[in-house]
Order: structure tokens, then sequence, then C-alpha cells
């Protein structure tokens, strides 16, 4: 009779909050060489990643509603559009300042995240004639603090 092997599952692939709490008390030890570090640069570059694309997100959020809050004649929206920019700001500003380095990627994927938000907002608002181009200054500064609808 045989029996088969059942490869075994690493406490990454069972648990990853232990796994987590496990890498962490194995850094504050010092005992690198028990550390799991194929997994732990896993999970460093996702991490990496996963905070771009919350910038990315955001920004394409707050694009789209500012050109909402800019050329959509609905002014009872504009509060609710209004809202979402203070809400996308707040939480760009505190991604930007954990993490200045995430900066530059602001910069670098304005015109796809433009891109898409304007695809976004001329779906939902069809008799709107929005802008070819960003009309506004994009630096960081002038997106997470002007009312460009004033």
């Amino acid at each position: 009779m045989t029996q088969a092997i059942t490869p075994s599952i690493t406490l990454y692939e069972r648990d990853l909050d232990l796994w987590l709490e496990t890498a962490i008390a194995q850094l504050k030890a010092g005992d690198f060489h028990n550390l799991d570090v194929e997994n732990l640069i896993e999970e460093l570059e996702g991490l990496s990643g996963s905070n771009k694309r919350e910038v990315e997100t955001r920004l394409k959020r707050l694009i789209e509603h500012i050109l909402k809050r800019c050329y959509v004649n609905m002014p009872e929206c504009f509060r609710g559009w209004e809202v979402t920019i203070i809400n996308q700001r707040d939480e760009l500003q505190k991604l930007l300042k954990q993490s200045p380095s995430l900066k530059l990627h602001f910069s670098k994927m304005f015109d796809d995240s433009f891109a898409t938000a304007l695809k976004i907002v001329r779906t939902e608002y069809l008799e709107t004639a929005f802008p070819e181009t960003w009309q506004f200054h994009r630096d960081i500064d002038t997106m997470l603090n002007v009312d460009f609808w004033e």
C-alpha cells in the first residue's frame, strides 16, 4: 500500500497574522536565522504596491469629484462632491505625510488618473462638456488645497 505524502503547510500559508507576529518577534529578538525572508520580502513588496495603488485610487476619485464640482450644473450635489473632495484630500495628505516618496508616484500617475476619472464622469453625465485636458495646476499642493470651482 502506498501512502501519499502531503506537503507540510507553512505558518505563512496557515495563518498570515500569526506569521506576521512571529516575524516581528524574530526581528525584535535579532533571530534572523529563523526568519522567513522570502515571504517577508513578498509582503514588503506587496505593502509598497498597496500604498501606491491607494494613492492612485484616491487621486482618481479626487479628480473625478473636482470635475463634477466644476463642470456639472447640479447645485443640489455640490455639498456631497465637496465632502468627497475633502475626504480624499485628507487621506492623500496622510499617506504622503507617512511616505513622502509617494509624492513622485503622485506626479507620475496624474495623467492616467485624469484619463480614468474623465471616462467615469463622461459616462455618468453624458450631457456635460468636460475638457479633454486638466485645466488647472496639477502640483500636489494645489491638488490638495485649492477649491477650483471658486
